[in-house]
């Protein structure tokens, strides 16, 4: 009904930078909710999924502490399309990036909740 797809992840020396776009398609009528969430290369578990950036409803932001002032989190509602503006990048910030979206599919109220299969990002010390 609803796919968010991940792009933009690579391999970056620290100091560099790199845009993430988690973009949605389907049956979308409005994001109203996504965060970008990081996990360790090589641990499947969903639960050890770490928020690094929200942006949610009224247009407020949230930021893991590790990325204040170095993340940027934004929104083209045109495009349906969730970015992830990474500067400043350190080793400790490599790992899969995920998004996860609260998606309007119509304009009653009807949403989807679900996972991108995320973009790896690696940074070179």
């Amino acid at each position: 009904q609803v796919q968010l797809v991940e792009s933009g992840g690579g391999l970056v020396q620290a100091g560099g930078s790199l845009r993430l776009s988690c973009a949605a398609s389907g049956s979308v009528f409005s994001i109203n909710e996504l965060g970008w969430y990081r996990q360790a290369l090589g641990d499947q578990r969903v639960e050890q999924r770490e928020l690094v950036a929200e942006l949610l409803s009224g247009g407020r932001t949230n930021y893991a502490d590790s990325v204040k002032g170095r993340f940027t989190i934004s929104r083209d509602n045109a495009k349906n399309t969730v970015y992830l503006q990474m500067n400043s990048l350190k080793p400790e910030d490599a790992g899969v990036y995920y998004c996860n979206g609260l998606i309007a599919t119509d304009s009653l109220g009807s949403t989807w909740w679900g996972w991108g299969q995320g973009t790896q990002v690696a940074v070179s010390s």
